[in-house]
């Protein structure tokens, strides 16, 4: 899943991609070097993010998709905790959406339902404002299955079908450090919700941590675990750096380790 975010204040490519235009070339590019999926969001969701209006998201975000849609062959996904811009981003041609606080927005499942696409189920804890004013868990791995599994429940419920429901345990969304490091080293276990399993940590703080600051070594710290994400069955990653992570993914596959 590569990342295309429509924003001026992303952690990483803040207002990078803003005209249309550029969006565009990036998601071209994304699709050259072996992109699945395209994920465009028009709200930034890093630690003390401020909110954006639905308004405002759909300002950003709609230019982007008519200029996108149909003009590339991979599926696209968007980024959004907000059921009015999911349901408008559908009608644009997405087909994903990835809703980083697990359909928080009680009208998302409903959209999700109607329209019978792709939901990813991310787990946060508190907001984006909050999220990283001391998180505390008795224990992480656990909590957060558990509420994902609820989500996949709640999903189930109101009829999306499971096929179309991926699920991400949130890294770096209401965790600290070891928090992080404890779901990483437990991903296998998300497996047992029987869905397929997306993680995200590209350019995050925790890569930047157990690696370096610099370009080269976030880099490295991004393909690092990727490798270990797919060794530990994970079938989605969602990065930034998508030509090197498909090199990656690529050579394992040559050498039967995925």
């Amino acid at each position: 899943m590569g990342i295309l975010n429509v924003t001026p204040d992303s952690f990483s490519d803040g207002g990078a991609f803003l005209d249309p235009e550029k969006a565009y070339g990036r998601a071209l590019q994304m699709e050259e070097e072996g992109a699945d999926v395209i994920d465009i969001g028009g709200e930034s969701t890093r630690p003390g993010a401020l909110p954006v209006s639905v308004d405002e998201e759909i300002k950003r975000l709609r230019p982007v998709l008519q200029k996108i849609s149909g003009k590339i062959k991979v599926p696209l996904s968007v980024d959004t905790r907000h059921a009015t811009v999911a349901r408008m981003a559908i009608e644009e041609g997405v087909s994903w959406v990835n809703d980083v606080s697990a359909l928080s927005d009680p009208e998302m499942v409903s959209v999700v339902s109607h329209y019978q696409v792709k939901i990813v189920l991310m787990h946060m804890k508190g907001t984006p404002q909050t999220m990283q004013d001391h998180p505390q868990y008795q224990d992480v791995v656990y909590e957060v299955f558990d509420e994902l599994q609820n989500k996949i429940e709640l999903a189930r419920a109101s009829m999306v079908k499971m096929e179309n429901i991926i699920v991400d345990p949130g890294i770096g969304f209401g965790k600290s450090l070891e928090d992080n490091l404890k779901i990483f080293k437990n991903l296998e276990t998300f497996q047992k919700l029987n869905c397929p399993v997306l993680v995200g940590f590209s350019r995050k703080r925790v890569v930047k941590a157990l690696f370096g600051e610099t370009f080269e070594m976030i880099k490295m710290g991004n393909l690092s675990m990727s490798l270990l994400a797919i060794q530990k069955g994970v079938q989605f990653l969602r990065v930034h750096d998508v030509a090197e992570t498909k090199i990656l993914v690529n050579v394992l596959g040559k050498m039967g380790d995925i």
